[in-house]
């Protein structure tokens, strides 16, 4: 058991701390041995066929990200992911692109906002960085942050959109890849116009 124990702690270390059924089932272990290690607290069940191992604390972002392989924080979450803004997201919001099912998130009542999109365009901007429990999470980067800020200006929070635009542009700005994107949306103008503003 030591030896199958290793291995899944190897898998879960490479994975954000969490081991899918199927990857203790490629290890060699059957469903019912499965069980017994979380009867023995070796192993706790954090939601449908995940896991993490005993002691540890599930991060709620990579969490979210193994239950739904193509979520994408973005919006409120990715500014508070990427440091434009302090506002600790109650309700994480994700982008998926159109045609994905997300239904099994949906059922289990999991605070989120789902922002569905183009397939054409879902994979703009998608970087990683660390979550605040340290693990390694997809979000869109800055600038595609702010592209849909600006192109969902009207749904978003004013004290949220205010203060993302105004400390992206304080910081160290990428104007190149900002109109880049922005050219890809349609709102280069937009954009040319907050850059002379600020």
């Amino acid at each position: 058991m030591e030896e199958f124990m290793s291995r899944i702690n190897e898998v879960a270390l490479e994975n954000n701390g969490f081991i899918k059924t199927s990857q203790i089932e490629e290890i060699g272990l059957s469903r019912p041995m499965i069980k017994k290690l979380v009867d023995k607290g070796f192993l706790e069940k954090v939601a449908r066929g995940i896991y993490i191992l005993k002691n540890e604390i599930a991060d709620e972002y990579a969490l979210l990200q193994t239950r739904c392989k193509y979520a994408v924080f973005s919006y409120g979450t990715a500014l508070f992911l990427s440091g434009l803004s302090d506002r600790t997201p109650h309700i994480y919001d994700i982008s998926i692109p159109q045609g994905a099912n997300i239904s099994t998130l949906k059922n289990d009542e999991i605070s989120i906002r789902c922002h569905y999109v183009q397939p054409d365009v879902f994979e703009l901007g998608i970087t990683e960085v660390k979550s605040p429990q340290g693990a390694t999470v997809k979000v869109y980067d800055r600038e595609r942050c702010i592209c849909d800020l600006i192109r969902e200006k009207n749904q978003i929070d004013m004290q949220l959109y205010t203060g993302a635009i105004k400390d992206y542009f304080k910081s160290k700005p990428n104007h190149r890849k900002l109109l880049k994107y922005g050219k890809v949306f349609g709102i280069e103008d937009q954009i040319r116009t907050y850059m002379e503003v600020l």
